[in-house]
């Protein structure tokens, strides 16, 4: 394994780490801080740059990527940044209603940047196997299940819950 793609998969590690801190803190608390905000721009600024590396080391070889996984992560990136500037606001500008209604954003976009980071995972690990298709299939049914457990809401008090997490 290149030295390039080692730090490609510990920066896109650290995006998942970065952003699933930042948004499973954000909605335990209940409240959207300036450490959370961090966190986020964190994520991106790592997912971005692991993208990046990852799609140099595409181009330098002669096998073709799959398309799918290239146009799912620049989704998933521009979601990131629209996600971090909205946070940025939130925390510095926004209302208590927005405050309120920011962790359930926030956990749709890590969902949706999750997709192209499970099918890369299935599709860069060679003792899968998995073709493409497969890998998209798969990352969908986990991130589906995933957001049945996280986005299901059970009234206390009436308000609506937080889920399962």
């Amino acid at each position: 394994m290149s030295p390039e793609l080692i730090f490609a998969i510990v920066a896109i590690t650290g995006a998942l780490a970065f952003y699933s801190w930042g948004v499973f803190g954000e909605r335990r608390r209940g409240v959207l801080t300036s450490r959370y905000v961090l966190l986020f721009w964190l994520g991106l600024a790592c997912d971005t740059t692991g993208t990046l590396i990852m799609g140099n080391i595409a181009r330098q070889s002669a096998v073709a990527g799959p398309a799918i996984h290239g146009i799912a992560g620049a989704v998933a990136i521009a979601l990131m940044m629209v996600h971090a500037v909205w946070a940025t606001y939130t925390c510095f500008k926004g209302d208590a209603q927005a405050q309120r209604r920011f962790h359930t954003f926030s956990t749709v976009v890590w969902l949706i940047w999750l997709i192209p980071y499970v099918m890369g995972v299935l599709v860069g690990v060679p003792a899968l196997h998995l073709k493409v298709i497969c890998a998209v299939g798969t990352s969908l049914v986990v991130v589906a299940i995933l957001a049945l457990l996280l986005l299901r809401h059970k009234p206390t008090n009436g308000h609506r819950g937080h889920g399962a997490l």
